[in-house]
């Protein structure tokens, strides 16, 4: 059983830790995949699954959570092309409620939190969550001057221009508004108004669009204002952000505030005093959900009474006086034609179900993801089968099961080399347990045709070789362009040279570019060419290899020439080398087995030395040899309060010490603050130093902050 199927009770402290990295890596993946490029990779009961379980294993292991722990982000960066907006009051998020027994903990709560009031004194409004894109409309003297979306909950992208051109919004204010206002609400595109764009986008030969959430994000991120323009966009004003004067007292007086300026406000919001009328108002919604004019994911609960949201308060990332109560997925029965095999940039087989196409929640369905063989052999579904499929607004929805098998149904096989031309070897990696896991994966890497698109997009991402100028659809450009070809990285440092052998056909002369952007392109190819060792690393792509654990790789190497040999000895199987790099803190089995799995492919070894020859790659900052923890094993544990966990971590790596996360006995000192427990306990057994903060201050030779 992989840890990621594990119940969270059953976690060790080290499978914990693994697993709040694997799911935070996850979970920004597809917050990115959301937020930043409206195409979701997964559904909203997927998305809040993996929520739910990195919460789960926080609260049983406080001590592991991360710095930046995803418990404690709203939303997405920034993304580029706009200018940015702080929120002068952060855009939240919202806790979810997944039945009623969660309502009525929420309700209970509240009044748990308030104290000494009556049953049914406490008034809450309800109103349906819009399913589009989270609005900041900013009003001075009474004239609209930005608007901005959530972003990340401190800083939105300015999207003023766009919002001016939504004929639902007012720009001015009727006269007596406080001076300064700002509402918030959400943008959404009326279903009616999706298809009909639809039907003009299939009319001109265009590709039509997945559903209207994504495509009113979509439409609202244009650059060309004139685009947005072009696209029905409707608004529900439902809050607010700074207000330099409050117009009511109440959430649902607010509400009527904004209908007399001339916002539109959901008339299906209501003021309900107790929890049964809550629930019971939930269900209605839900029963005349698939009537409504615009797509709902749930229906929001909030204190109506203003003074007692802020005796409430908030909790790091969401109000305590508001929840969400989510809807479960939309269902629907359909019939089983295909499976096909996808493969992704870790080469891992994905199974896609190919259906008759069917409605669902207003969008045609026509794929549904299988996840993996062992999937397929539990639902134990055949080419053939009636299924039943579930979707809550993501791209590719879900098999549920199989809801009738005929006589002729087939049984599909999973394939055991990948479909790509080379057909390399299908493999299944085993856990630290020795158990295989649920994933099937091609062993090409870069050499699979599959893998290789998505690995250069990977290759120039931010945290690689972030090269100005060649993201993600310059690569989709150059990899099938037949004159400047890029299929693997070295290709793209020398992109300029073969340019310039192309005469009449050369860059600068072709459409999308010009001599000025063409040369700024060379320029950022070139300035790239020297690159840190931790960055080349990660570029790679390789398996479990991630930021933090590249930077482990080059800190423990120091240069490229040290961590390619070891890498070879690994691949050619040098017990000695692998068990040294498993002994790197934040390095374990997988890693090593990865990175001796991809310096033994011979593909992928001719791949590394075309691009290291056209680079100069810095060696990895060395950390001091002389100090009095040079080479030593180093854990902190409990509060501590002279210095943050990360600034201990740094300042100990820095004198050449190493840290790691747990105890045994290969520690050699243990730094303890206020409320230490297991791990010191550990340490006295096994008879390890341990010392406080003043303590470890003292034996480095420092004092704290300095």
């Amino acid at each position: 059983m992989t840890d990621e199927m594990k119940p969270v009770d059953a976690l060790s402290e080290a499978e914990a830790r693994a697993e709040l990295k694997r799911l935070a890596e996850e979970i920004a993946r597809h917050d990115e995949a959301y937020h930043g490029k409206d195409a979701p990779l997964v559904d909203d009961a997927v998305y809040d699954a993996l929520k739910r379980r990195n919460l789960a294993i926080e609260e049983r292991f406080p001590h592991l959570k991360l710095v930046d722990s995803p418990s404690d982000k709203v939303g997405a960066a920034v993304a580029e092309g706009f200018s940015k907006i702080t929120h002068t009051v952060p855009m939240l998020s919202l806790d979810n409620a997944f039945s009623d027994e969660d309502v009525r903990d929420f309700v209970n709560s509240v009044y748990r939190f308030l104290g000494q009031l009556p049953d049914n004194s406490i008034a809450f409004t309800a109103e349906p969550k819009i399913d589009g894109l989270s609005m900041s409309i900013r009003y001075k003297n009474g004239e609209l001057v930005s608007a901005a979306t959530r972003g990340d909950g401190t800083t939105g992208e300015n999207v003023t221009a766009n919002v001016k051109t939504i004929a639902e919004i007012p720009n001015s204010l009727p006269s007596g508004a406080p001076d300064t206002v700002e509402i918030r609400g959400e943008v959404y595109m009326a279903k009616e108004d999706f298809l009909a764009l639809n039907a003009r986008m299939a009319a001109e030969g265009k590709p039509v669009y997945v559903n209207p959430r994504n495509t009113a994000a979509g439409s609202l991120r244009q650059l060309d204002a004139s685009v947005t323009a072009s696209r029905k966009l409707r608004f529900f004003a439902y809050s607010w952000g700074e207000m330099s004067a409050m117009p009511a007292d109440t959430q649902h007086g607010m509400i009527e505030v904004f209908k007399s300026w001339g916002f539109p406000v959901n008339d299906l919001t209501k003021r309900l005093d107790s929890i049964e009328a809550l629930i019971a108002h939930y269900n209605e919604i839900g029963l005349a959900r698939a009537d409504l004019p615009y797509d709902i994911d749930g229906v929001v609960y909030k204190v109506d009474r203003l003074d007692l949201q802020g005796r409430l308060g908030f909790r790091s990332r969401s109000p305590r006086w508001a929840i969400a109560h989510k809807f479960p997925a939309e269902k629907a029965a359909t019939r089983l034609t295909a499976i096909d095999i996808q493969v992704g940039r870790t080469g891992a087989l994905t199974p896609v179900a190919r259906l008759e196409p069917i409605t669902v929640g207003g969008v045609v369905v026509t794929n549904a993801t299988l996840h993996n063989a062992g999937e397929i052999e539990r639902l134990g579904v055949r080419i053939g089968d009636m299924v039943q499929i579930q979707r809550a607004g993501d791209v590719i929805p879900q098999v549920l099961g199989v809801v009738d098998s005929p006589d002729d149904a087939v049984a599909f096989e999973f394939p055991t080399v990948c479909p790509c031309a080379l057909q390399t070897p299908v493999i299944r990696e085993e856990t630290a347990g020795g158990v295989e896991g649920a994933i099937r994966r091609c062993s090409g890497e870069f050499a699979c045709p599959f893998q290789r698109k998505e690995h250069l997009k990977h290759f120039v991402s931010r945290k690689a070789f972030d090269i100005d100028g060649l993201g993600e659809k310059q690569i989709e450009f150059f990899y099938d362009d037949t004159l400047l070809p890029i299929r693997q990285p070295a290709d793209i440092f020398t992109l300029k040279a073969r340019d310039e052998a192309n005469g009449l056909q050369r860059l600068k002369n072709r459409d999308g570019y010009g001599e000025t952007s063409a040369q700024k392109l060379f320029d950022a190819i070139e300035a790239r060419r020297e690159i840190a060792l931790d960055r080349l690393i990660f570029g790679l792509g390789i398996r479990h290899v991630g930021e933090q654990t590249a930077k482990t790789l080059a800190r423990a190497y120091g240069d490229w020439a040290s961590l390619y040999e070891a890498a070879k000895a690994i691949a050619a199987g040098d017990t000695a080398a692998a068990e040294e790099m498993d002994a790197l803190d934040d390095i374990g089995p997988a890693v090593v087995e990865a990175v001796g799995r991809f310096f033994g492919e011979p593909h992928n070894l001719d791949m590394v030395d075309r691009l290291t020859a056209e680079l100069d790659i810095r060696e990895a900052e060395k950390p001091a040899q002389d100090s009095p923890v040079a080479g030593l094993t180093v854990v902190f544990t409990g509060s501590l309060e002279k210095m943050t966990r990360d600034e201990a971590k740094a300042m100990a790596e820095r004198l050449g010490a190493k840290v790691a996360g747990s105890v045994s006995k290969k520690t050699d000192i243990l730094v303890a603050g206020p409320g230490a427990g297991s791990k010191l306990t550990k340490a006295q057994e096994l008879g390890v130093r341990t010392m406080d903060e003043d303590g470890w201050f003292e034996l480095i030779g420092a004092t704290p902050g300095g």
